[in-house]
């Protein structure tokens, strides 16, 4: 086939509305079909944001548009079935994070997909980010010299809201994007040993988790809604130099004040010049290191193309058993007090 590829969206809460409807309504080589979701004000929030787009009622009646490709924002518990529904409706399927609550679920949908015939990618998409980017680039051209450790964090202080109980949990939310983000950056990893605190709901919201890579690397992960004094983005060490980046990618802040990649053209992803890091080699001030620009607009036209069968899915499905592998052991690990070995 040719052509735009059919997309649809299943949920339109905050992931849906603001990560993905308008990268998918921006993105080049898609065609944005709609929405599927049942809620009132979400299908009036579609109609008044995406006046081009319908709202369904079901995977079915998307598949009945002629979609041939799906997106799946929903609470954690409902990404495996969903995600396998789709499959088996002949669809190829971009799910959000968390995967899967687990390893095996997470391989169970790998395996369809597999059989299936059909592309299937999780949404990682921070691997796009400006900050992680640049850290790419500063290890691949030698800046920092050989990496010996990763610290990589998301911590904010907004204890009244904690967790959602829709992504599960600090550990499984944020975590899947810095466990993936590690393994990219270090490889495997040998043990895992992981501490947190939960709430009454059974949710946690304030995580540690250390990595130690099987290549010798170490990454310290942090995740949190009670920090009041949030430490650095990253902070990644090398035999050269150690890089140190504040804040946060501000893909997210356009996203949220309705600002998408077809507004800002060559602009989106650009990080000011207040917000570039550093790196150190031991003095107190750093060089300033120009930032990649943040590409989350290419993650849907890279996932069309591979529903066209002209390039690889932008993420693998089988990364995504790997994060959920080492979620698992750091579960195991903080529930226990114990170092898991993998």
């Amino acid at each position: 086939m040719s052509g735009d590829v059919r997309f649809g969206l299943v949920g339109y809460g905050f992931g849906g509305r603001w990560f993905h409807a308008p990268l998918l309504a921006a993105a080049p080589g898609v065609d944005f079909l709609g929405v599927v979701t049942t809620s009132p004000d979400r299908q009036a929030q579609v109609a008044a944001e995406h006046p081009g787009a319908a709202t369904f009622a079901s995977l079915q009646a998307l598949v009945d548009a002629g979609a041939e490709a799906v997106a799946i924002s929903t609470p954690a518990d409902t990404h495996s079935p969903l995600t396998d529904q789709a499959l088996e409706l002949g669809l190829a399927v971009v799910c959000d994070k968390p995967f899967a609550l687990d390893a095996p679920a997470a391989l169970a949908s790998v395996e369809l997909a597999e059989r299936v015939g059909l592309p299937l990618s999780p949404y990682q998409n921070r691997r796009w980010d400006s900050d992680f980017l640049t850290v790419q680039r500063l290890v691949a051209d030698g800046t920092l010299g050989e990496v010996t450790s990763l610290e990589s964090r998301f911590e904010r202080l907004t204890p009244q809201d904690g967790p959602g109980a829709a992504g599960g949990g600090t550990l499984r939310d944020f975590g899947s994007h810095l466990v993936d983000q590690a393994l990219v950056l270090l490889g495997p990893v040998a043990t895992v040993s992981a501490h947190w605190s939960l709430r009454d709901s059974g949710l946690d919201d304030d995580v540690l988790v250390v990595l130690q890579h099987t290549a010798g690397g170490r990454s310290v992960l942090g995740g949190s809604w009670r920090q009041g004094a949030p430490g650095p983005r990253f902070r990644v060490t090398g035999t050269t130099g150690s890089y140190l980046v504040d804040g946060i990618d501000g893909q997210e802040d356009h996203l949220v004040a309705g600002r998408s990649p077809a507004d800002l053209g060559d602009r989106w992803g650009v990080e000011p010049e207040s917000a570039w890091g550093r790196v150190h080699r031991g003095g107190p001030d750093g060089e300033p290191v120009p930032p990649e620009r943040g590409r989350w607009d290419t993650f849907y036209p890279a996932f069309a193309a591979a529903v066209r069968g002209t390039g690889p899915v932008p993420v693998p499905a089988r990364d995504a058993v790997a994060t959920a592998t080492v979620l698992d052991a750091a579960r195991r690990s903080a529930t226990e007090g114990t170092v898991v070995s993998l």
